[in-house]
């Protein structure tokens, strides 16, 4: 199976060392003008942009939005995720993807014909997939394997993140992950319900990613992070 999935999809750009930042609070005033629209995590209020939540206040050209810190993980459509099969049924599997609610991938969202009879031998129980959202429905989530690098993740682990630091995660155009990969000659995957995939050519090599990842996600309110994470190779990951 091929694992390279688009991971810039659906992720915001927030890799940014040109793009202030800084902690607000819920009713803080973020910017005054009507040239500014209100982003997510942000509304207008009068001549103002006020934030709605904690986290990082950010302008990406005219619009203003906050980043939250914390936070669950809120399913989107087209959103890459990982997930864990926990059951199986006549029509697909039941999948946890560390929501409120379960999603379902139907038998009919698989890359291939899969015998009905035969579906735990496509996707059994306890098994990692990498899949995304097709549609949301009330509480309803339903998957898709149908795409590039999607499908059964096999060898290598898994681990959690806190779902808001994803985007810190991938970086502006996928370029921080793409960095983590070069640097240690491994396959990540970053879902963006927080969980991300590691594969690599040994045990230290993925170590090392796991690493990285876990200084970027601590890294929260450091601008030029990506020159950090440079550094922090080149000194031996200390």
């Amino acid at each position: 199976m091929n694992n390279e999935i688009n991971e810039t999809q659906d992720y915001a750009e927030v890799d940014s060392k040109d793009v202030p930042r800084k902690i607000i609070i819920p009713g803080e005033v973020i910017v005054t003008g009507e040239d500014y629209l209100p982003g997510e995590g942000t509304r207008r209020e009068g001549n103002s942009i006020v934030a709605i939540r904690f986290g990082l206040a950010e302008e990406m050209g005219r619009v203003v939005r906050v980043i939250p810190i914390f936070g669950a993980f809120i399913p989107r459509r087209n959103n890459v995720i990982i997930g864990r099969v926990i059951d199986i049924t006549y029509a697909g599997w039941l999948v946890d993807i560390d929501s409120a609610s379960n999603a379902f991938l139907s038998i009919e969202e698989s890359p291939r014909f899969i015998n009905r009879d035969e579906m735990d031998q496509f996707l059994a129980i306890g098994e990692v997939i990498a899949a995304k959202i097709w549609g949301i429905k009330g509480k309803g989530i339903d998957l898709t394997l149908k795409a590039k690098g999607l499908g059964k993740l096999e060898e290598g682990f898994t681990f959690r993140i806190i779902p808001s630091r994803v985007p810190r995660v991938i970086g502006r155009e996928g370029s921080m992950v793409s960095l983590i990969k070069e640097k240690t000659g491994c396959n990540i995957i970053v879902g963006q319900n927080g969980w991300i995939w590691i594969h690599g050519p040994s045990l230290d090599a993925q170590i090392k990613a796991r690493r990285a990842i876990e200084f970027v996600a601590d890294k929260v309110f450091v601008s030029g992070l990506t020159e950090k994470v440079e550094k922090w190779f080149e000194e031996g990951q200390k």
